[in-house]
């Protein structure tokens, strides 16, 4: 499943009011959602911007893409996002560190028989 981090705007005319979730991409902007993580209020003076960062980490660290606008609001609050980086091999197995091969090289030229 594509998921999305976006803001929902609720609130009435000219007094926007947003919730900040974790969707479903394909799902409308109003209908169902996976989590609230947080919510941002534009109306006040100043601004309100509330988000559970570890969430936020969680989502972002398991593939999720974050809106434009809440990169925006995210880089202003000071968050850093990083993802977890993996690598897999074709057979679907996890590659070992290349520190390990060059450990095995030497051991493998000590045992070969001298001519």
């Amino acid at each position: 499943m594509a998921t999305t981090l976006r803001m929902q705007r609720h609130g009435t005319t000219h007094r926007p009011f947003y919730h900040i979730v974790a969707a479903n991409s394909r799902a409308s902007a109003t209908k169902k959602f996976l989590e609230k993580i947080g919510y941002y209020d534009a109306a006040t003076e100043p601004s309100v911007f509330v988000v559970d960062e570890d969430r936020l980490r969680y989502w972002y660290g398991v593939g999720a893409t974050i809106s434009n606008t809440l990169k925006v609001l995210v880089a202003k609050k000071g968050i850093k996002l990083a993802r977890v980086k993996t690598t897999v091999s074709k057979t679907g197995g996890a590659k070992k560190p290349k520190a390990a091969k060059a450990a095995k090289a030497p051991k493998a030229a000590a045992k070969k028989p001298a001519k």
